[in-house]
């Protein structure tokens, strides 16, 4: 008997250890979808456009809008990679590519506290934040950019979602990132101060009318920080670009200059970016779990990054935002890069540095090569 004793205890423990382990999540049908919109999962054989123009753009202005609607049907978060960059970008494009949708704003809206109130500081395997400052930078930039392109005041939400905001600052002056990396919009501390600065400078005559002491004393803490942050990665340095664009007084000229010469030796021969060049891959976050780190030092180019679209676009939009003019070298290879690249479907294909399923920073991608081409007139409908 012993022997079959063993051997059902056996089969027993290899069944419990079966399924103890994780299901692999099955694969998405569509990268976003509710109702009548279905929109497929981004990938990298989907054809490119055969001329870039009104018809690529109009594309790519449906594919924004029908991401960002589905999420706010089908989702219940405010998040870094559809809806926040639909409002951080798509207001400043209404002369370009028509109205914004409001149902957007009214999801961000539906996420402002109703009464402002302190928040407890967490510290989680020795690293200290405030719960939800994600959350409030990105939506208290997307309710301060309608307000600045739609509106051209400032709504008692988003002064509320400010003060939100500034609730959840921690005693640095800095906005903490907190949990696990998705490369770009949950890297480093200055990046999340960043979006944070751009928010109360795009949220119109707030601080200019700004009365309570305390709250001005706070914004001079981020800018105290700002000043002199801790660099973590070449792409934190280049990010002073955009701070000398919000906050010219925070940024030297010594700084821009060689934060312009880093930019630009970082430039591909095929006149493209890549995000990977800018960090080095425990540099990105506090926190890297071995399935990030292993999908990126997997991918086929690890060891020498293509151009991707997301870092081409920001580029030209850092030398834009420092008065590099278009007609500059630099911008002209990165534009003819973009509209080779955009993909039929209007977006342009990005591999997804965090969990390689969804590709959501094909979203992101598309939304900042629309601003760097807008920048650049080249949004011609």
């Amino acid at each position: 008997m012993k022997p079959v004793i063993i051997f059902i205890l056996a089969a027993s423990a290899a069944i419990s250890a079966e399924t103890a382990q994780p299901k692999p999540k099955p694969k998405p049908a569509f990268q976003y979808e509710s109702g009548d919109i279905k929109v497929s999962i981004p990938t990298a054989d989907e054809p490119r456009v055969k001329a870039f123009g009104a018809e690529s753009i109009k594309a790519a202005a449906k594919y924004l809008d029908d991401g960002a609607t589905c999420w706010v049907r089908e989702k219940s978060c405010v998040n870094c990679h559809t809806t926040g960059p639909y409002l951080s970008e798509r207001p400043a494009l209404i002369p370009q590519l028509g109205k914004a949708n409001a149902e957007i704003v009214a999801d961000f809206i539906e996420f402002v506290p109703a009464k402002i109130a302190p928040v407890k500081e967490t510290e989680k395997n020795g690293h200290k934040n405030y719960p939800g400052a994600f959350t409030a930078v990105w939506r208290s930039l997307g309710l301060a950019e309608w307000d600045k392109h739609v509106t051209g005041k400032i709504s008692e939400s988003t002064e509320r979602s400010l003060r939100d905001m500034f609730e959840r600052q921690s005693a640095s002056g800095a906005f903490v990132s907190h949990g696990e990396v998705e490369i770009p919009h949950i890297t480093t501390d200055f990046e999340l101060s960043l979006q944070a600065a751009r928010a109360i400078t795009a949220a119109p005559g707030w601080i200019a009318g700004l009365q309570d002491e305390a709250l001005r004393s706070k914004i001079e803490k981020l800018k105290s920080w700002l000043r002199a942050p801790e660099i973590k990665n070449d792409f934190d340095r280049v990010l002073r670009l955009q701070l000398a664009h919000y906050m010219p007084d925070l940024v030297p000229q010594a700084e821009r200059d060689a934060a312009l010469g880093l930019l630009s030796s970082k430039q591909h021969a095929d006149g493209g970016w890549s995000t990977r060049d800018m960090s080095a891959l425990y540099d990105w976050h506090f926190e890297m779990s071995e399935y990030v780190t292993n999908l990126i030092t997997n991918l086929p180019d690890a060891a020498n990054p293509e151009s991707d679209a997301y870092m081409t676009a920001l580029a030209i939009v850092l030398m834009r935002q420092n008065n590099v003019p278009v007609a500059d070298e630099r911008i002209q290879r990165g534009l003819a890069w973009l509209k080779k690249e955009q993909r039929v479907s209007g977006r342009w294909w990005m591999q997804s540095l965090y969990r390689g399923n969804y590709h959501y920073i094909t979203y992101i991608a598309t939304c900042q090569a629309l601003k760097a081409l807008a920048l650049c007139d080249e949004l011609s409908l």
